[in-house]
C-alpha cells in the first residue's frame, strides 16, 4: 500500500533525503535478509504493511541530532541536541540560542553526548529537568544524570545526581531513556558498554549486562535525587548495585510507562538482528548476552541460546535490525484505532512501527515510512504524536490523520 508522506506546504517529507535513505534502508534489509535468524520460539518480526490514513508534518527544522524532547506546563517544550545544547521551542517556534547551564558532555563520544530530557512530576511547583548524558572522554566515560532548576533561559543549582560507577572507552551504548513512575521515582537505562573488542575486567565489557556489580546493561530505578529506593529487588544482594531493576540488557533507547495497567515497554537494540520490545518487571534478567537472537556483527550468533529458565523472553524480536529508538504509548483523539498502542521509532529502517497491543501482547504491527533517522517518538500534551529526527538539520515532526 502507498500513500502519501506530504507535509506541510513548505516541502515534502524528506525532500533532501529520502530517497538516499529509501535505498541505504532497502540495502541494508537485502545484506541482513540472506542472515538465517536465530531459530527460537518467538517469530522475527521483518517487514510489515504500511500504515495508511496519515501524513507528517514539519513543526520545526534546524536540529542538530535531536535526541529527546520534553513538554513544558504551557505547551511549548525542551529539545535535547546530541552536541550539547538544550533548546526551547515555543509557539512552534525554535528560539535561536540554546538554554545556557547545560553540564559539560563528551562532545567526541560516538552515540553520546546530551540525551534524554525529562521533567520532574512536580516540575509545576519545583522547575526541576533531568538531563542524561555521557560525560568524560572518548577514552573514560560514563552515563551519568544531572538536574537542574529551569530559570527562563538558564538552568541553576545543577547537580550531578547520579553516575555509572565506571567509566568505559569508546562511543558506544549508553542507553540514557528516563520514565518516571506512580510512586514518583524514575528508571533510567544503562546500555552494555559497547562490542567487542571494547574490555572491561579483561573481558568484553558487554558481559557486565549479567553482573550485579555493575551498572553496565541495567535498568536503574532511583528517588528523584538519584538515591536507591529501599525496596529494589538487590538492595540486600552482597556486591550487588543497588539501584538496578532489571538486568541482561543491551541498549536500551526506548522505554514507556503505561500508568493504567503499571506496565513498563522497553525496545532495545541487538547485534545484527535481535532487536527486542520487553516489558521490564522488577528483579528480571532479559539474557544479553547470554541469551540472545542477536548475531555478531561478523558473522555467527551471539549465543546458542534464545531461551532459558529464569530469563525474560522478549515480547517482540526484529530482524533484521530495524534499530529501536523512542517509544510511546499512544492515547491521543485523532485516532482512536491506535489508542494504547505502542509506537516504537527506528533509526535504521527510518520508519515508526505500530505495536498493536491486547493487554501484554503484540497481536499485530503496521510502518510509517518516514524518510529519515527516527530518534524519538513522543504523545504531546495536546494528545498529538510527535517525532524527532536523527539528522544533521533534524526536524520535529507530527503525525497528522489524513482525509478518509
Amino acid at each position: 500500500m502507498m500513500h502519501s508522506t506530504t507535509a506541510s506546504s513548505r516541502r515534502p517529507i524528506g525532500h533532501r533525503r529520502g530517497h538516499h535513505h529509501a535505498m541505504l534502508a532497502t540495502l541494508a534489509a537485502a545484506m541482513l535478509g540472506g542472515c538465517s535468524p536465530q531459530a527460537g520460539s518467538i517469530e522475527p518480526s521483518a517487514d510489515v504493511p504500511e500504515a495508511t490514513g496519515w501524513r507528517a508534518e514539519v513543526v520545526t527544522d534546524g536540529l542538530v541530532h535531536p535526541w529527546a524532547i520534553a513538554w513544558l506546563p504551557d505547551g511549548s517544550a525542551l529539545i535535547t541536541e546530541r552536541p550539547g545544547r538544550l533548546r526551547l521551542l515555543s509557539d512552534g517556534k525554535l528560539d535561536p540560542k540554546p538554554i545556557t547551564g547545560v553540564p559539560k558532555v563528551c562532545t567526541n563520544c560516538g552515540q553520546g553526548g546530551l540525551l534524554d530530557v525529562s521533567l520532574h512530576p512536580d516540575f509545576a511547583n519545583n522547575r526541576l529537568i533531568y538531563l542524561t548524558y555521557a560525560a568524560g572522554t572518548s577514552e573514560a566515560n560514563r552515563t551519568t544524570l544531572a538536574r537542574g532548576r529551569l530559570d527562563g533561559m538558564r538552568l541553576s543549582d545543577v547537580e550531578v545526581i547520579f553516575e555509572n560507577a565506571d567509566s568505559k572507552s569508546g562511543g558506544q551504548h549508553f542507553g540514557s531513556r528516563i520514565v518516571w513512575l506512580q510512586d514518583g521515582t524514575l528508571l533510567m537505562s544503562i546500555g552494555d558498554g559497547g562490542n567487542p573488542p571494547i574490555s572491561f575486567g579483561g573481558d568484553d565489557i558487554r558481559k557486565q549486562a549479567q553482573e550485579l556489580g555493575t551498572h553496565f546493561g541495567k535498568v536503574l530505578r532511583l528517588h528523584d535525587d538519584g538515591s536507591a529506593p529501599p525496596d529494589n529487588p538487590f538492595v540486600n544482594r552482597p556486591g550487588a548495585k543497588p539501584e538496578i531493576y532489571s538486568y541482561g540488557h543491551r541498549n536500551i533507547q526506548g522505554m514507556a510507562y503505561d500508568p493504567t495497567s503499571g506496565r513498563v515497554w522497553a525496545n532495545e537494540h541487538g547485534s545484527r538482528g535481535g532487536d527486542e520490545l520487553n516489558l521490564i518487571e522488577a528483579g528480571n534478567n532479559y539474557g544479553w548476552p547470554e541469551v540472545t537472537y542477536s548475531m555478531e556483527y561478523w558473522g555467527p550468533p551471539v549465543s546458542n541460546e534464545t531461551e532459558r529458565p529464569g530469563v525474560t523472553d522478549p515480547v517482540v524480536v526484529w530482524t533484521p535490525s530495524k534499530a529501536p529508538s523512542g517509544l510511546a504509548l499512544y492515547t491521543g483523539p485523532e485516532f482512536p484505532a491506535w489508542q494504547g498502542d505502542l509506537f516504537s521509532g527506528a533509526l535504521k529502517f527510518q520508519q515508526v512501527r505500530r505495536l498493536d497491543l491486547d493487554g501484554a501482547r503484540v497481536v499485530g504491527e503496521q510502518k510509517f515510512s518516514i524518510g529519515q533517522r527516527v530518534r524519538d517518538v513522543r504523545q504531546g500534551p495536546d494528545g498529538g504524536l510527535y517525532l524527532l529526527t536523527d539528522e544533521a538539520d533534524g526536524e520535529l515532526l507530527r503525525i497528522v490523520p489524513t482525509a478518509p
